[in-house]
Formats: structure tokens, sequence, C-alpha cells
């Protein structure tokens, strides 16, 4: 769910999801990571990441998973809940932010001219919470995000 007024935006982001879906159908994307920027200064403020674990077996052989639309659903939801309730411990942003997309692929893929390499945009001595994972038939994706502290926390 996102709410975007900017038509640019929209666009940009509707191209980043049809690409991953892209990979990720196809097997080939291990890791999505949303990262959020300062503007002035390009600092990694906060970084989302989500790995995706894919069952070898369901895409080579074609085995099938049992579990239900509705347990996925709920898992999902739960998530949501979760990354929902985070503005009680992430740091508020008082300046004007950015945001890129990294997509950690398999190394022999061909990659469109519109994604550019970049380096992981790490944060340095971030804080660390483990978010709720989820399963589908086919993937499993565990989220963590990390975030920059505040200089005034780290002083005391």
């Amino acid at each position: 769910m996102y709410l975007i007024q900017d038509e640019a935006v929209k666009g940009f982001v509707a191209s980043i999801t049809s690409q991953l879906a892209e990979w990720l159908e196809s097997g080939k994307l291990q890791r999505i990571v949303l990262v959020i920027m300062s503007k002035a200064s390009s600092e990694v403020l906060e970084r989302w990441n989500f790995n995706v674990v894919m069952d070898d077996e369901v895409i080579q052989k074609g085995v099938s998973r049992e579990k239900s639309d509705k347990e996925i659903m709920r898992e999902i939801q739960a998530i949501m809940r979760q990354i929902a309730s985070s503005i009680t411990y992430l740091p508020c942003f008082d300046e004007q932010c950015i945001f890129d997309v990294l997509a950690y692929t398999d190394r022999d893929l061909s990659v469109p001219i519109t994604w550019l390499e970049s380096d992981a945009k790490l944060i340095k001595n971030p804080q660390v919470v483990k978010l709720h994972s989820f399963d589908t038939r086919i993937h499993k994706v565990d989220t963590i995000v990390s975030y920059k502290t505040d200089d005034l926390d780290e002083q005391q």
C-alpha cells in the first residue's frame, strides 16, 4: 500500500515493481533494499532489507506447497501492522528525504540500462530491528530495518 501524488514518482515505482516482479518470478532476486536518505547530504537514514529465500524444489521440480492464500495474507497483514507500529521507535525526519531501491540478483542476470550499480548504502553503527517473516508457497521473506540513531542518543 502506498500513496503517491507525484506522477513521476508513480512511474518510477511502477517501473521498479514491474522489474522486481519479473526477477522474483524467475527466481533471480535474493534481496530488495529500500534506502531512505537525506536529500541534502545523501546520508543513509533508514535501510529496509527484505531477504527473499526461494524454494528451489518448487521452481525446479514443480513441487506444490500447500498454504492457503488466507494464511499468506494473514502473515503479510501481521508484517504491515508491525511496519505501521514502527513509528513508535523509528526517528522522525526533520529534513527532506529521498529514497532508492537496491536489488540483489544473480550475478549472471542481464540488468536493464535504467538500473545502475550501487554501493550497499550501509549505516554506520545502526540500530537494527528484525520484523516478522512471511512465507508463501514459493518464497520466504525476512525483513530487517536498520536506522541511524540520533546524534544526541549516541552522546548519552
